[in-house]
This record gives C-alpha cells, structure tokens and sequence, in this order.
C-alpha cells in the first residue's frame, strides 16, 4: 500500500461524512470562501493602501502603519482558516486532489504569500522602528496584490478540475 493510499484509507471515514452531508460539505466550502474573502479583501485593501503610503507624510506612514498591524490579524485569521477548511477539503477526496498540479501550485503559491507576509511584517516593524525600507514595502505590497490574485486563479483551475 502506497502512501497516498494509506493516507487516503485514514482520511475515508472523513470522506464519506462530508459527501453524504449537503450541510457540511457547504459548510466547509463556506468557510474556505470566507477566509479567502477575508484574509485577501483585507490584504489587498492593505496593500493598496501600503503603495500609496510610500508617498504620503511622515505622519500618514505612522498612521498607515499602526493601521496595517490591526489588518493583518484579520488576514492571518482569514488564512488560517483558509488553511484548516482547505485540509478538510482536501481530505474528502485525497486521492485525486494529491494528484492535481493545481492543487500543488496553489500550495506553493500559499507557501510564497506566508513567506512574503513575514518580509512584509519585518519590514512594517523596521518602518514603525525609524526604517527607511519603505521601497521594500512597496515591493512585498506588490507581491502580495500578485500572490493573492494567483492563490484566486489556482483555487478556480482546482475546482474545475476537481
């Protein structure tokens, strides 16, 4: 028995709860959608805001700094439970969703959104610090509006080929 099989033998019990219940199988779907909406509706209007701070006032970057540590705990809690919907759905069909390049990619590109959204935090606490690393800023703000739209993209070719 391979890995993904056995994997997959241990997820069945979960599997089959979540096929036979309209209600929960929405329910996961529903929660996976709203920490999406939650975390990038609240990313992107950050990083937006983020790429017209770079020219704003001293006292407009202090401003837009405090208000980006109060955003990001709404991002963070809209992925981490991206993240937990994502393994349940995930577990309902092990099989194939293991096998799906999109499945991948879209973890990948996740993987590269936590990494840049701990650049982008180091950075906001250089800048609260006296920094002057408001380009690098600018550029995880990019990188952000980038990854959040490819994370989007991956997550329809996933639920076509699903």
């Amino acid at each position: 028995m391979t890995a993904l099989q056995t994997i997959s033998q241990m997820a069945q019990p979960w599997a089959s709860l979540y096929s036979n219940s309209r209600v929960l199988s929405s329910g996961v779907m529903f929660s996976h959608l709203a920490g999406l909406v939650l975390g990038g509706g609240g990313a992107v209007a950050a990083d937006r805001a983020s790429l017209r701070a770079v020219r704003a006032s001293a006292s407009e970057q202090t401003s837009h700094l405090r208000e980006l540590a109060l955003v990001h705990r709404a991002v963070l809690w809209g992925l981490s439970l991206t993240f937990a919907s994502g393994l349940l759905l995930a577990a309902a069909d092990v099989e194939t969703y293991a096998t799906l390049p999109a499945f991948w990619v879209k973890m990948g590109l996740i993987a590269l959104l936590l990494t840049n959204g701990v650049v982008m935090q180091r950075t906001e606490r250089s800048l609260a610090a006296g920094g002057s690393s408001w380009r690098r800023l600018h550029r995880t703000a990019v990188a952000s509006l980038a990854l959040w739209f490819a994370v989007l993209l991956a997550s329809t070719f996933l639920t076509s080929a699903g």
